[in-house]
């Protein structure tokens, strides 16, 4: 019988130890230890932390496609109840978690892109692929003349995504709902903005 693989448990755990402490705060003795798994283990499936953070970055957006498919996918919903629904179910996540971790793409963006020119280059094509439902969204919203047709689908996408990226980061700091509140409250009352 061969040696039992911990691929998986140090994927599960990684993520877990990166949300929670970030990509420099996460020493590879501390993910393998929150998996169960021999040091070496690391080593024989991952060539190095950073292609190991690459892979774990890939799960977190993975499950992140699943929230926006739930979200924008939901055709019982006008465009625009879709994207707030989004913005809803992630605020959600954010309470469950009592407001200590943020996203794990907002969070690799800030403290990875200066150090690793693969990290950069995946965390551009995620926010090249994240933004495409939102666009195709707000498309629709504007077409059906629920939102205000000014700004181009893919700009707003862009708006919408880094400006509540942002709105995490200062619920990271303030360990409350105030910042995505106020940004959904106000992005609602003025882009988004319901024709009437």
């Amino acid at each position: 019988m061969g040696k039992p693989s911990f691929r998986e448990d140090i994927l599960a755990a990684g993520l877990q130890v990166m949300l929670r402490s970030g990509y420099e705060g996460a020493s590879v003795r501390d993910i393998c230890a929150a998996a169960g798994a021999p040091h070496g283990s690391f080593t024989n499936h991952f060539r190095s932390k950073e292609a190991f953070a690459e892979k774990v970055l890939d799960r977190y957006f993975a499950h992140t496609k699943g929230m926006v498919r739930e979200a924008l996918g939901d055709k019982s919903l006008t465009p625009r109840q879709r994207l707030k629904r989004y913005l809803d179910i992630i605020s959600g996540v954010l309470a469950d978690d009592k407001w200590n971790r943020g996203c794990l793409i907002g969070d690799f963006s800030l403290e990875t892109t200066s150090q690793s020119e693969r990290l950069r280059e995946r965390l551009e094509a995620i926010f090249q692929e994240w933004r495409a439902p939102f666009a195709s969204c707000i498309a629709e919203a504007q077409a059906g003349g629920e939102i205000d047709s000014t700004f181009d689908p893919l700009d707003l996408a862009e708006f919408l995504l880094a400006s509540w990226e942002g709105a995490i980061l200062r619920m990271k700091v303030e360990r409350g709902p105030a910042a995505l509140d106020r940004f959904k409250k106000i992005v609602f009352q003025t882009i988004f903005k319901e024709q009437k």
